[in-house]
């Protein structure tokens, strides 16, 4: 499925009736051959943005997954890397990627995002295509989390897409997948969260604020604008003060 090298439909299906972390742990082998695999468009966009923000001496990966967000933090010059992940499997593809890809050292750390085992030290956190694990319940414990995780005027960075506009191909695509999320949930365990439509930026900007953060946006210009002139995806930016 998506690609020849993808998952099949019925791996994903396998998949998808797991736990998150057990779905992830099957997933992982060919995660970056799917579309949930963060563009590297989008991640080219995000470092343009966030670069001018630095210098960055110790970057964390939140949710890190196969290492994209790790490679955008040696690439924004961070020289110590941490890329945190509750599937072994995920960071196990992440640790071979970036077994011979040379300075700075990564350190893969498996754990629970809504309990951080880190020290106030890092200059910059970013996290991709993670937030939809988290229901909205849980974000003011995983932004806690981070901030902790902060050192004083450090930031917690991500992109965040524009949704899409109500009774468009798109909006239904998203609300019927969220509805068989639930549905999917309600009626089997263990649960698999991942919903399209529980981040809107309002609210995230809210829990953000909440933390502790002070909150701004720009806009990813490389992605291009809506016919309303509206970016396509925005970064937020939130800073410990």
């Amino acid at each position: 499925m998506f690609s020849p090298e993808g998952p099949t439909l019925l791996e994903l299906t396998v998949q998808a009736m797991s736990s998150t972390e057990r779905g992830y742990d099957l997933l992982a082998p060919k995660f970056d051959r799917t579309p949930f695999r963060t563009p590297d468009r989008v991640l080219d966009a995000f470092a343009a943005v966030v670069e001018p923000l630095g210098p960055f001496v110790r970057g964390l990966d939140v949710c890190t997954g196969t290492g994209a967000g790790a490679g955008v933090l040696r690439r924004l010059g961070a020289g110590e890397v941490v890329g945190v992940d509750f599937s072994a499997g995920m960071l196990a593809e992440a640790r071979a990627a970036y077994a011979d890809a040379g300075a700075p050292p990564t350190r893969w750390v498996r754990a629970d995002t809504l309990a951080l085992p880190f020290a106030p030290a890092f200059d910059l956190a970013v996290s991709f295509g993670a937030f939809g694990h988290f229901l909205p319940a849980e974000r003011p414990a995983l932004f806690a989390q981070v901030f902790r995780s902060l050192r004083p005027g450090g930031y917690f960075a991500f992109p965040i897409p524009a949704p899409p506009p109500v009774g468009s191909r798109g909006y239904w695509a998203l609300w019927g997948f969220d509805a068989v999320m639930r549905v999917r949930n309600a009626l089997w365990r263990p649960r698999f969260v991942m919903y399209y439509r529980t981040f809107r930026l309002p609210d995230v900007r809210a829990d953000l604020e909440r933390a502790g953060f002070t909150v701004a946006t720009a806009a990813l210009e490389e992605l291009g604008r809506r016919p309303d002139g509206s970016p396509r995806a925005r970064a937020v930016l939130a800073r410990r003060p």
